[in-house]
């Protein structure tokens, strides 16, 4: 049991890359088509994970939170599931009205 432990640390410890060299090996380097579709994803993701958060974090559930914002509850799960694409405007309504705080956004 313990030389094979070690025999697959070995392995593992030979394979280490770098996260940047992992995104370009599977999904081509930066402003590529897949890459970018890669990115777009992901940001979907964070976004609805953060929206999750925060309507959690203000005691909402996704029927109130769809209440308060005129959308649907079906909506609110889709984008905190990272299934649906959501407009700026859709974005600052469920931010200021459904979570009452303010969004800035900010270009790099």
């Amino acid at each position: 049991m313990q030389k094979m432990k070690k025999e697959t640390a070995k392995k593992v410890k030979d394979k280490v890359i770098s996260w940047e060299t992992h995104l370009n090996k599977k999904y081509g380097v930066h402003g590529t088509a897949s890459r970018s579709e890669f990115e777009m994803k992901a940001q979907t993701f964070i976004l609805g994970e953060l929206l999750k958060e925060e309507r959690e974090k203000a005691n909402l559930t996704q029927a109130e939170m769809a209440e308060k914002t005129g959308t649907k509850k079906s909506y609110i799960s889709r984008i905190e599931n990272g299934k649906a694409d959501i407009q700026l405007s859709t974005l600052y309504r469920l931010i200021e009205q459904g979570l009452n705080r303010k969004l800035e956004l900010t270009i790099h």
